[in-house]
Formats: structure tokens, C-alpha cells, sequence
């Protein structure tokens, strides 16, 4: 699993023209899954974005988590995470799991995050999405889990 993490002030996901999920201060994951991925995969991931200390604290120094800060998490799925960009000038996406592996992950994933007790909203699995978000700092740190 591969994912993009973005520090947001403010973050929504839209599917025609409808919002379908808004935060305000917390994280957007972007979540690539590919094959070969479990949820174990998943679950160390979430655990980790959870944990992450990349929130400012009294004194301005990066050392709260999301768990700390109560922040919110969007978590919005994208395959194009996994473009292999290597040969030729169109990407391809072989190493991307296909959608019926892929999306029970997904959902596994967003449980996982639920469980931990903080605030999810989430874009729609295969859609056609417009996200909108305004990226704190910037923070942006690219966060992978190979399968084992």
C-alpha cells in the first residue's frame, strides 16, 4: 500500500458536484492499494498516519499526532498512486489491485482509522472525484507498507 499524507487546514471530496466529505484541521490520506496487499498492510498503516507527530504543539515544534490533536482524517482511495512512469510516457497501473481486491481494503482501512478513535470522512471507492484541500505548512509525506 502506498499513500500520501497532506496536513490540512481544510479538505473536501466532491462526486458531481456534491460534497461527500469535508474536514476541517487534520490529514488527507490518499490510499493506493496494490496487489499482493492485506490488511495487515492496512492496519499498520492506519496505526501509523494515526501516530505521525507532524502537528505543531505549544511551542510551534512538529510533535502531535492526530490522536493528540483530534484532528479529522479524509481518506480518499486513488490506483494512479501506483503509476509505474518508467518506460514510455503513459503510466501503467499492473501493480494496481484490481477493484474487487482493492475495495474491501479500502473499507478495512477506513475501519481501521475509525477504530482508533478519530473522526473519518471518506471520498467514493472507483468515483470520479474533485478534491479540494489547503495543505498546512505544506506537510506532505509519502508513506508506503510493502506487503510481506
Amino acid at each position: 500500500m502506498r499513500t500520501v499524507i497532506q496536513r490540512v487546514s481544510s479538505a473536501k471530496v466532491e462526486v458531481n458536484g456534491n460534497t461527500i466529505g469535508s474536514i476541517s484541521k487534520g490529514l488527507v490520506v490518499l490510499l493506493g492499494i496494490e496487489n499482493g496487499d492485506t490488511q495487515r498492510e492496512g492496519q499498520w498503516l492506519a496505526e501509523k498516519i494515526a501516530n505521525l507527530r507532524i502537528f505543531e504543539d505549544e511551542k510551534g515544534k512538529m510533535n502531535d499526532s492526530a490522536l493528540v490533536t483530534r484532528g479529522s482524517i479524509l481518506i480518499v482511495s486513488q490506483f494512479t498512486l501506483l503509476a509505474d512512469c518508467q518506460h514510455g510516457r503513459r503510466p501503467a497501473f499492473t501493480n494496481a489491485a484490481e477493484p474487487s481486491l482493492a475495495k474491501p481494503l479500502y473499507l478495512a482501512f477506513i475501519a481501521s482509522v475509525k477504530q482508533l478513535g478519530l473522526n473519518v470522512q471518506t471520498g467514493e471507492f472507483g468515483a470520479d472525484m474533485q478534491l479540494t484541500l489547503t495543505n498546512d505548512g505544506p506537510v506532505t509525506i509519502l508513506l508506503e507498507r510493502a506487503h510481506h
